[in-house]
């Protein structure tokens, strides 16, 4: 035990001792699953320096904010947070605020928090997430604010504790970072370069789970389908898919984001004959015109893509795929727009995170000619939602009358006589239970739908 994890948790067992309760800890997620896995990792690490888990922010003290830049919202939400959370600051001055995430490797987002917001404590970022407890340590013994962002990390630091939120399912980084550097995109300057983690470090984090039984693994990476660049050993996603297929125990498999660029036949054969991938694949398609794509960066067609669509289809007739689209990108046309209507007519999406183009600073598209009026992007995005919804809806009543295997993950949040899970083909399903618990996978019979989520029963 190094003496900065000694120094916290003498701090905890000290608070202990003063207040007779056990200090907690809040985290608040913003951003995309990488993220929320990020924070499983923090929490795993604050339980070993003593933190419990705080219901809100009210009751911790401490609270980390796990920040996104990837859209202008996230970072808003951060600052209108931190603003409310000043006046807690002023009363309660045992709380600490630590922030980390992909916004703290902006230079720009951390002077402006040092110099707007010095009562936060510690600042880090996405290469040195495991090193909280050691910032934690100068920040209280220094009673100064604690900054340290690392601009790249070469080694994946394997071993870093998780507390995971659920029992059933779990997460699982099989690469960090991203070589693709879409003009739009933020992601490659803050969470670097591509690296893959070995395969057997991988596969033994896998049966590790599978045997304290976790039913389904979500793989991530930015890019999974380039998973094993770089490694000294000779493999590829579809390879690693097989192996993890054979690991007993393990019932299904889910894995994003895939980048249509590298989404290989051998890859497309693998989610077809592996019987533990579900039945779904997220395809972030960005747009539908070529010249679009093109200054994107996105490195195919839109003809490209609509084969892609069409090879999974042909394997696996009856796969779900989602998509992200991206409305206003600068220099976007009527005529261009309409090329992305017409691929969500084509693909017939499942469903889609549809966004309107965020400029994002020091990305090569935040400084291109041509960026759409905000009203002009507004109509847009509401015909895409037009066009979009009916085939929703479509794909979800089709489901109606079959029986769907769901993997249960919770109470319905608005009628708590039902269950809540997720089926093999992603659709969410809300149901009546009759023996089913919460971590089982069941059969339910589809008796109706809403457009983004399926009624059914256990049968």
């Amino acid at each position: 035990m190094d003496s900065a994890t000694q120094t916290i948790i003498a701090y905890n067992k000290n608070r202990l001792a003063l207040t007779g309760k056990q200090p907690t800890a809040f985290i608040n997620t913003f951003g995309c699953q990488a993220n929320v896995h990020d924070s499983e990792k923090i929490a795993g690490l604050l339980r070993e320096i003593g933190y419990g888990q705080a219901k809100d922010e009210a009751e911790a003290e401490l609270i980390v904010y796990n920040t996104c830049c990837v859209r202008e919202n996230a970072e808003n939400k951060l600052l209108g947070h931190l603003g409310e959370v000043k006046k807690a600051k002023a009363t309660r001055p045992e709380l600490k605020i630590a922030l980390c995430g992909c916004m703290m490797q902006q230079d720009t987002a951390v002077e402006k928090i040092r110099q707007s917001y010095p009562y936060v404590d510690v600042i880090f970022g996405t290469f040195n997430l495991h090193k909280l407890p050691e910032l934690l340590a100068a920040s209280i013994e220094g009673k100064r604010q604690t900054i340290d962002i690392w601009q790249s990390h070469e080694n994946i630091q394997e071993d870093v504790p998780v507390e995971r939120e659920h029992s059933f399912k779990a997460s699982v980084n099989i690469m960090f970072g991203c070589d693709n550097f879409c003009t739009y995109c933020i992601v490659p300057y803050v969470r670097g370069r591509e690296r893959s983690r070995k395969s057997e470090d991988i596969i033994k984090e896998c049966e590790a789970l599978a045997a304290s039984g976790v039913k389904e693994i979500l793989l991530l990476g930015q890019n999974v389908n380039s998973y094993g660049a770089g490694l000294d050993e000779d493999i590829n996603f579809a390879q690693l898919l097989r192996k993890i297929n054979e690991i007993e125990g393990l019932k299904r498999i889910r894995f994003m984001t895939s980048h249509p660029k590298d989404l290989s036949d051998e890859m497309i054969s693998a989610i077809a004959n592996c019987d533990k991938i579900c039945n779904h694949v997220h395809l972030p398609v960005q747009a539908g015109s070529d010249k679009v794509l093109e200054k994107m960066n996105r490195s195919y067609t839109k003809h490209d893509f609509l084969e892609l669509v069409r090879k999974l289809r042909a394997v696996s007739p009856d796969i779900r795929i989602t998509t992200d689209i991206i409305v206003g990108f600068p220099g976007e046309t009527e005529e261009d727009f309409e090329d992305t209507l017409d691929v969500v007519r084509q693909a017939r999406f499942q469903n889609a995170f549809t966004f309107k183009y965020s400029k994002r600073t020091g990305t090569p598209a935040a400084i291109m000619d041509e960026q759409v009026p905000d009203e002009v992007v507004g109509r847009r995005f509401t015909r895409l939602l037009d066009e979009l919804t009916p085939i929703v809806y479509e794909i979800s009543a089709s489901n109606i009358g079959k029986v769907v295997s769901v993997l249960v993950e919770g109470v319905n949040e608005g009628d708590t006589n039902l269950l809540t899970g997720r089926a093999d083909d992603n659709s969410i399903v809300h149901f009546k239970a009759a023996t089913a618990q919460i971590g089982d996978i069941v059969d339910v019979k589809i008796t109706g739908c809403k457009t983004f989520y399926l009624v059914g029963e256990e049968v």
